[in-house]
């Protein structure tokens, strides 16, 4: 008799956090991407939302004096948006962080300085980022983010993810500046620009970034995409696989997602 096989592991999805910072530019709402490195082994060269995995680190109990606008939240739920906030930081440089009294987040001056002071530190990982708030007097500003989708990735893929997005306006007085090791490039970009780009094969795009600039580029600014965010609940998605014509497999939403449907273009780039 044929031993039928097991049937297969299903990996155990990472908690992970994205920020969609938004600036509204000359020619209309711009959102910041950037590029994952080549050698990363998920989304390798792809223009992503920075973010990344929650990490022991946010959950340090010397943060909660140094936190804003998550009283009355879940432990998990504060370290997924400390996670947010430190993950932005390390690969874009925007810090979504004010001064001890300051209503205002912070400046490019006082963020150049503590970035030089810290920035060997943080390239380093652990509890850096930590240490930095602390030592340098700042409020983490979790009242700025704002919920704006869940997604959990398919069952059957090898490296999953849990990840919580929110949206938030990009610190108007501070410059993006990528990492140089997760984050090789960083731009703003018009959603609208990102989506025909991908479709042009000039830029690398994961569905869930293509999906979420489609729903950005219903707004006309930042205003009106933050507003949008809140009467949309963030409900859990989790797409599945289905074969196409071609016989790629690509993933599909549910259609209470509320997502717009994306160009035969654009899912033909998702499944090459």
């Amino acid at each position: 008799m044929t031993t039928p096989l097991p049937p297969p592991t299903i990996a155990v999805p990472a908690i992970a956090a994205t920020v969609v910072l938004l600036r509204d530019g000359i020619e209309g709402m711009e959102v910041l991407l950037v590029v994952r490195h080549h050698a990363i082994d998920f989304a390798s060269g792809a223009a992503v939302f920075p973010g990344g995995k929650v990490a022991v680190s946010d959950r340090d109990p010397r943060l909660l004096p140094r936190i804003c606008g998550m009283a009355g939240l879940q432990d998990e739920q504060v370290a997924i948006r400390v996670a947010a906030i430190r993950e932005t930081y390390e690969e874009s440089g925007l810090l979504l962080a004010r001064q001890d009294g300051d209503q205002s987040l912070l400046g490019s001056p006082r963020l150049g300085a503590v970035h030089e002071r810290w920035k060997e530190a943080i390239a380093s990982g652990g509890g850096a980022f930590v240490d930095m708030v602390c030592e340098e007097g700042l409020q983490i500003a979790g009242d700025v983010l704002q919920p704006f989708a869940h997604w959990v990735t398919p069952e059957h893929s090898p490296k999953r993810f849990d990840t919580h997005f929110f949206i938030a306006a990009a610190p108007v007085e501070q410059l993006a500046r990528h990492d140089g090791f997760e984050a090789v490039d960083s731009f703003w970009i018009r959603p609208l620009d990102a989506l025909r780009e991908c479709e042009q094969r000039r830029r690398t795009l994961i569905f869930p970034t293509l999906s979420n600039l489609a729903l950005l580029a219903q707004s006309a600014d930042v205003t009106s995409a933050i507003d949008a965010a809140r009467q949309r609940p963030a409900c859990r998605i989790q797409p599945w696989l289905v074969e196409r014509p071609n016989g790629k497999r690509v993933p599909m939403l549910p259609p209470e997602a509320r997502y717009p449907t994306l160009s035969d273009a654009l899912m033909d780039q998702i499944a090459r």
